[in-house]
């Protein structure tokens, strides 16, 4: 089940007595708690009826304490245990919750009166589903998968969190606010409370401006330094010297190791001159993918800067890279002066 299905349910009070919320979208998770608590609880009793605790520490006790208790003023009573260790692969730090307890929690599950809803949240991917209290979960109750937004559910939320702050956003601005806030990068964890952040950035930047352009967004979003270097790849492969030497130094500025940028840009070449070898050899752009295992976001970039360079060019400037990398190491070469040769080298040398 995903999270627009349980809300469905919720909106329908077909509630189940337990869940498990699970995934790497954090926001989503707390939406759907919250959610399913303003809509069973007053929030005047929401003291009586509302129940968080520590998974991590808590005992078998506390929980039935919890679940038995009858709701006050309520129709329901919400229980939410948060990082139950006993639900992940890996081993349990804590020894707050023993295995005899665990048993017994899994047996418990199934006598679980009807006003009560237990929800175990795990706010990321590592769920041992051979565990006894997953296998109850999922026989009593119902596991809830929280995935990252994809496709027009994510551009629906963009532009639903725009319209909050009485802001106008065009479908190819907001494609364009996703890609640079690299929602999508294996390398970093982030969450729809990270757009909800640059969004909220954004539209107090100018708040008299009813409509959020590429400006607004390039004027607030800090841009990662794999962004960085794929708009300075673009530059080199251009042969446009000036921006791409401007563009390294706006890079050097923000105190990023030279060491870490050479690593970027060797990386980049080297995804493109894979791209081009197995191009040349008559793969499909798809397969390619797979056998590249990038994310679709580096992917697309790689295969349209790619179309700049010939594989000789490629492996001229893997050679480039190399003897930057040499110099850097063994030499008493300014770190800057030499990435800015590098730079020219790959702009007017090859």
């Amino acid at each position: 089940m995903n999270w627009k299905e349980f809300i469905d349910k919720v909106k329908s009070n077909d509630l189940k007595s337990v869940y498990l919320f699970y995934g790497e979208e954090e926001y989503l998770i707390d939406y759907s708690v919250r959610f399913v608590k303003d809509y069973f609880i007053d929030e005047n009793f929401e003291s009586l009826n509302y129940v968080v605790l520590d998974g991590e520490t808590i005992e078998f006790n506390r929980i039935i304490d919890a679940c038995e208790t009858l709701p006050f003023m309520s129709e329901k009573k919400i229980v939410i245990i948060k990082d139950f260790p006993y639900l992940l692969k890996s081993k349990p730090k804590s020894e707050g919750v023993r295995e005899i307890d665990v048993n017994s929690l899994s047996n418990y599950m199934h006598k679980l009166d009807p006003y009560v809803c237990l929800i175990f949240t795990i706010k990321h991917e590592d769920i041992n589903k051979l565990s006894s209290v997953y296998k109850a979960i999922n026989k009593v109750g119902d596991i809830v998968e929280f995935k990252k937004l994809k496709g027009k559910d994510l551009n629906s939320w963009v532009e639903k969190k725009f319209n909050s702050f009485n802001k106008i956003i065009s479908k190819p601005n907001i494609s364009y606010f996703i890609q640079q806030s690299y929602y999508f990068d294996s390398n970093n964890k982030k969450t729809l409370y990270d757009l909800e952040n640059e969004i909220n950035k954004i539209c107090n930047y100018k708040p008299e401006d009813k409509e959020v352009t590429k400006d607004h967004i390039d004027a607030i979003m800090s841009k990662s330094l794999e962004m960085n270097v794929f708009n300075l790849l673009t530059s080199i492969g251009n042969r446009n010297g000036e921006t791409a030497l401007k563009l390294f130094n706006e890079i050097y500025m923000a105190n990023h190791p030279v060491l870490l940028i050479l690593h970027m840009i060797v990386r980049q070449l080297r995804n493109m001159l894979n791209y081009r070898l197995l191009k040349e050899k008559g793969y499909s752009d798809n397969d390619i993918n797979k056998k590249m295992n990038i994310s679709t976001f580096e992917f697309q970039k790689v295969s349209s800067q790619s179309s700049n360079f010939t594989i000789d060019q490629l492996e001229k400037a893997m050679f480039y890279c190399l003897e930057t990398d040499k110099n850097l190491k063994s030499s008493s070469m300014d770190e800057r002066l030499a990435l800015e040769l590098l730079i020219t080298n790959l702009c007017y040398k090859m």
